[in-house]
């Protein structure tokens, strides 16, 4: 909610609670956010994960999509970058990542790996991950890496080199071998678009437009959403466990 809406929101839930309590007015709340800890919730795991990763982009002010169309994009169009942990085995955001839109994702791949608690054993990401900053991280962690290597990739560590095989060498000599659908179909590379139905989600509950305008605020606003769809995510799935008939 914006800010005035967030206000009259709460004053509402103290009336019908016959609370007799002030309520902060939205513009003290606009600038104490930004101080806010925010932690996602994440339900505890007791084996490895497979991590997803990608990002979005969030709005922040700017033309409607039908101005754009018709008349391309102005100049004060600009937005946020979310980038995004998602446990593939559960849907949940582990770890996140807000920045503006001229980061590029391999950036800030080893922020969101070491926001990630646990072990990790594999990570996957498109093609714009595709570097070797991104596969160091992967190995220190242990973490098998599936990224796709770009059309045009070439062998980074040939036969004759001392040392174990580069896993994105792996991976590329068993698509020249198979075919890139193959490749994809056996690691596992498919379970990434989990990343992506993560983001759909996100957009579609909260709108995809952030109503703060400082870049601190911003961020505390996209990971009170992440936290927000966690909770839902953990509320909807049931409890399973094994018993003996």
């Amino acid at each position: 909610l914006a800010g005035r809406q967030t206000e009259g929101f709460v004053e509402s839930i103290f009336d019908l609670m016959e609370l007799d309590l002030p309520v902060p007015d939205h513009s003290t709340v606009s600038r104490r956010v930004r101080k806010l800890n925010i932690v996602i919730p994440v339900m505890p795991r007791t084996e490895g994960m497979h991590l997803v990763a990608d990002s979005t982009g969030v709005k922040v002010y700017g033309e409607g999509e039908w101005k754009t169309r018709i008349h391309g994009v102005g100049k004060r169009r600009t937005w946020r970058k979310l980038h995004l942990g998602v446990n593939q085995a559960t849907g949940e955001i582990v770890t996140a990542v807000v920045t503006t839109n001229d980061v590029s994702d391999d950036q800030v791949f080893a922020d969101l790996l070491d926001g990630v608690e646990g072990e990790i054993t594999q990570v996957s990401g498109d093609g714009a991950y595709d570097k070797h900053k991104c596969y160091e991280k992967a190995s220190q962690l242990g973490a098998k890496t599936t990224i796709p290597p770009r059309k045009n990739a070439v062998i980074w560590q040939h036969g004759n080199c001392q040392g174990t095989p580069h896993p994105r060498d792996e991976n590329l000599r068993r698509i020249r071998i198979c075919g890139r659908k193959k490749w994809k179909r056996e690691s596992g590379y498919h379970r990434r678009s989990l990343s992506e139905t993560t983001m759909f989600r996100l957009k579609v509950i909260f709108g995809g437009k952030l109503r703060r305008r400082k870049f601190d605020n911003q961020a505390v606003e996209l990971f009170i959403q992440c936290a927000i769809l966690n909770r839902m995510i953990q509320t909807g799935k049931p409890k399973s466990y094994k018993i003996e008939i």
